[in-house]
């Protein structure tokens, strides 16, 4: 780390501080509303394991707008999840300004259709929502200045580009990622949170906090593990009330804390490993 920026570490206590017990007299209501918006054609696995995380996870109402072709896969994989297609405008809008969260990119492509699913969510969000932006998103906005004239200034911004993505979003070559001051910089001119993953994950927060996760391992190098991690920060993020820094590090603590508990007895740990684990983690630690 350089140039006196104070890094704090991530443990196991945020668990136990964020994970509540459930009140008896509640609804699914209760737990928030989450939009998952992703998975093209060829990518239908991306948004299904995201929506599969944030339903594990805990959120009340699980969407998954996606291509029409992944309806079927959908169902028949997360069938506690709703399904939209994200061509179809009207519905597609609706759905936008009734949830909580929207996790937009994961598999989404970077054709022309998905440039206009990112400026159709960009222009339909909302003060008091929260956004977070990942995958395909990142690349797109990066590389389209018409996307950047229109990124939501209302709603609360979560960035989580692994360091190729940053690359292209921040213009931070990967060899120079390890300068803090550089990637807060970055983060700040983004008016969001960034969560940059890699080896060691770092946390950069709006009032200057940055915070690094020392959990997590080389068994979880596999596709689509980046988006169980949004589905399950989507989930935290909608039915947690504690403070949204505090929200968002415990939900990237415990994804890569079941991740290690898995590789003492696993040489690879999957994506939907981890979803399978995430109900008997959480019973674990709240209180």
């Amino acid at each position: 780390m350089k140039r006196g920026i104070y890094m704090q570490s991530i443990t196991v206590e945020i668990l136990k501080k964020v994970i509540h017990n459930r009140p008896q007299n509640s609804f699914k209501g209760t737990f928030g509303k989450v939009l998952i918006v992703g998975g093209n054609s060829n990518m239908g696995g991306a948004a299904i394991m995201a929506g599969s995380a944030a339903v594990h996870t805990g959120a009340g109402l699980v969407t998954i707008a996606t291509a029409n072709e992944n309806l079927t896969a959908v169902h028949t994989s997360v069938p506690e999840a709703m399904f939209v297609d994200y061509c179809d405008d009207k519905q597609f809008v609706s759905l936008i300004n009734e949830v909580d969260v929207i996790v937009l990119g994961p598999g989404l492509g970077n054709n022309q259709t998905a440039g206009r699913v990112v400026k159709t969510v960009f222009t339909n969000v909302k003060s008091g929502q929260k956004l977070i932006i990942d995958g395909s998103a990142i690349t797109l906005l990066a590389q389209n200045l018409s996307l950047k004239s229109v990124l939501p200034t209302a709603a609360d911004l979560i960035f989580t580009p692994h360091q190729m993505e940053w690359q292209r979003l921040s213009g931070i070559l990967i060899a120079d990622q390890n300068d803090v001051q550089r990637n807060q910089q970055a983060q700040q001119a983004l008016n969001a949170t960034v969560i940059l993953k890699k080896h060691h994950s770092e946390l950069y927060f709006p009032d200057g906090e940055v915070y690094q996760l020392l959990a997590g391992n080389a068994a979880m190098a596999t596709g689509g593990m980046g988006d169980t991690l949004t589905g399950i920060l989507a989930a935290f993020i909608a039915q947690f009330k504690e403070p949204l820094g505090e929200v968002i590090q415990a939900a990237v603590y415990m994804h890569s804390k079941i991740a290690d508990e898995l590789a003492k007895s696993h040489y690879v740990v999957l994506p939907t490993d981890i979803i399978n684990n995430l109900q008997g983690f959480m019973k674990k630690y709240c209180g």
